[in-house]
């Protein structure tokens, strides 16, 4: 067989990799552990809104450690990690071959889905290397770790406008999230007609509420980055934590806070929605 010949053969075999049940079920299964860390997250916030917290952190870390704390909890990180290695590799063969869809395979939705692929394929790593006993990886606080790197891009030459620039782009992404949950973009992703009308109505309700309080989340931490740069002061910046924090620091008290983290909790709901109806 000739060079030619086996090229065209290769990528037929790799495309059915990438179309394959194992992928899909990769998939499936990250939507359910992303799930879990909103869900988590969400509830990790509400306790917080309500008392000091008990020195818990409403971000990953806080969550893996609310894993980790509970019967078989060393089994169920190890099924996370896994899980979202799978949604790692499910987006890695989006990138590669194309999404689900009739635009799937322009260079944007590509492009996006690589970037979607190295951070899950890092969150991955960090949940099962927390599994594995590196209690540092995953687990630390993500405001300590967003302060220390902040400091050091301030810390490089030009680095007040490299954090703003990056700090409008978190708030824009979030924007951006909460505008298409709002106009119910994930439709287009969704198996609808497998779903009964109330299925329908409670996956839109979910996806509105979870993807504008997730939006919101982003937007707020964005506009955290681009203080920090304006005034050059590190401490500004602040990660998941501390920005669920400071909806609380609002003249409603609480309730903000309540609000936003009840809306997380949806779209860990929301997810789960997608790891059964989600085309893929």
């Amino acid at each position: 067989m000739t060079a030619q010949a086996a090229r065209p053969t290769g990528r037929r075999g790799a495309r059915r990799v990438a179309d394959s049940k194992a992928v899909e079920v990769g998939a499936r299964a990250g939507f359910v552990a992303r799930g879990v860390i909103y869900a988590l997250v969400g509830v990790l916030a509400v306790r917080i809104a309500f008392s000091d917290g008990g020195g818990q952190q409403a971000d990953r870390g806080g969550a893996l450690a609310e894993i980790a704390d509970k019967p078989f909890g060393g089994v169920l990180l190890w099924l996370l990690g896994v899980a979202l290695a799978g949604m790692a590799l499910w987006r890695l063969s989006e990138a590669v071959f194309g999404r689900a869809g009739k635009d799937g395979g322009k260079p944007g939705k590509r492009l996006m889905a690589a970037g979607r692929a190295v951070f899950y394929g890092f969150v991955a790593y960090s949940v099962l290397a927390y599994a594995a006993g590196a209690k540092s990886s995953g687990s630390g606080s993500t405001d300590k770790r967003t302060e220390d790197v902040t400091a050091r891009i301030l810390g490089w030459p030009g680095g007040q406008w490299v954090l703003a620039v990056a700090g409008v782009g978190v708030a824009c992404a979030g924007v951006w999230i909460a505008a298409r949950a709002a106009m119910r973009k994930f439709h287009k992703h969704l198996k609808r007609a497998k779903m009964s009308r109330h299925e329908r109505r409670t996956v839109d309700f979910l996806g509105i509420f979870g993807g504008i309080a997730r939006g919101a989340l982003f937007a707020t931490a964005g506009a955290f980055a681009v203080a920090a740069a304006v005034q050059h002061e590190p401490g500004k910046s602040k990660g998941m934590d501390d920005t669920l924090r400071s909806f609380a620091d609002t003249p409603v008290g609480p309730w903000l806070l309540v609000l936003i983290a009840v809306g997380l909790i949806a779209f860990g709901l929301f997810s789960w929605a997608h790891a059964r109806w989600r085309a893929v």
